[in-house]
């Protein structure tokens, strides 16, 4: 059984579609990604961190490639975050190298890859241990009204973006889900990793729906009766039964956010007014809901909003260039879609290496 609408939407804008068009990733050093590191090396111990970039390459592909140097296994290569392959990126891996290891890593000679740094540590590097991402971005041919774009910006410094999840979780050309839901919901056995990313799929169309339905009605900035309550920062939340003058005041200036659900059992739940929007989005879905519970996926929040910090911009010639920090798990190219239409270079599909 194949559900109508699966089919993923173009997601309403909070600020109107934009006018303005360019080019992104026209050259891998047109995106480049910084990890925001939460824990530094502290230069002893049998763990040996690497701060790499890697250009054109597969995260996980770079674990491997160290594996193979440091003759270890791949499971025992560390890495806070996966980044994107069409870029330049820096981050940090680590390797064992036990208690007698030395602080110079070998000249490992990897395709796309650079070992900046290296320095000991007594922990392996762990996934999620990381406070998010600098992203610094050039957008090419750019079409359209300076002015007008410069407007979208400002506001998006002020007030944020809303936080959805972009094309990459759900596949190429968006099939992920319609094929999540066809295989999970016949039972399909299949290899963790692949199940992993359809789950993830499925969740992620649903938190988008609910966002999607507050985007429309202007609620996805602002608190509801009801409504779970993410500081700003971290993962914490906490019940908001009615919004007042101080928890509204905290909203606007983005110390607290809305949030949405990632579906599954389990959890904490709004009420209320929150609850009932919620509730009226996933009931349209509620096939999806079912497969996630039969696959006892453990439900949680996500912020509703998404806060570029420390936004930059520049104009120069047709190009646009910009620098932002995102939190772990968000998106440049949500942010990127509030601002213009972009659109990616034309490249042959890439085996990953």
């Amino acid at each position: 059984m194949v559900i109508p609408g699966l089919e993923i939407p173009e997601w309403p804008y909070f600020l109107g579609k934009p006018g303005a068009s360019g080019v992104i990733r026209c050259r891998p050093e047109d995106f480049v990604v910084e990890e925001i590191s939460r824990v530094k090396p502290g230069g002893e111990g049998g763990h040996l961190w690497l701060w790499v970039e890697k250009r054109s390459a597969n995260t996980d592909w770079v674990a491997g490639q160290l594996a193979k140097v440091c003759a270890c296994r791949h499971r025992d290569v560390g890495y806070a975050g996966l980044k994107d392959r069409h870029a330049v990126t820096r981050q940090w891996f680590s390797v064992p190298v036990g208690e007698a290891g030395g602080e110079i890593f070998p000249d490992a000679q990897i395709e796309g890859v650079r070992v900046l740094e290296s320095r000991l540590h007594q922990r392996k590097l762990k996934r999620g241990t990381l406070d998010g991402n600098r992203f610094e971005l050039v957008i090419r041919n750019f079409d359209g009204d300076v002015t007008d774009t410069s407007q979208r910006l400002e506001r998006i410094s002020l007030t944020g973006v809303p936080n959805y999840f972009g094309p990459q979780r759900f596949g190429h050309g968006g099939r992920n889900v319609e094929k999540a839901y066809s295989l999970l919901n016949r039972g399909v056995r299949l290899p963790r990793n692949k199940k992993s990313i359809y789950l993830s799929a499925l969740r992620s169309f649903l938190f988008n729906q609910v966002l999607a339905k507050r985007v429309l009605d202007g609620s996805w900035d602002s608190i509801l009766g009801g409504e779970l309550v993410m500081l700003n920062g971290s993962h914490s939340i906490f019940p908001c039964e009615q919004p007042d003058t101080d928890i509204e005041d905290r909203c606007r200036r983005l110390d607290i956010h809305p949030t949405g659900p990632m579906p599954g059992e389990g959890g904490d739940s709004p009420v209320g007014m929150a609850a009932a929007l919620e509730n009226e989005i996933l009931g349209v879905w509620a096939e999806l809901n079912e497969v996630l519970l039969a696959q006892r996926v453990k439900a949680s929040r996500r912020s509703l909003r998404l806060y570029p910090a420390r936004l930059e911009w520049k104009f120069v010639d047709d190009a646009l260039y910009m620098g932002f920090d995102l939190p772990p798990g968000a998106y440049a190219t949500t942010v990127l879609r509030e601002i213009l239409v972009f659109s990616e270079l034309d490249r042959k599909m890439e085996q990953n290496r």
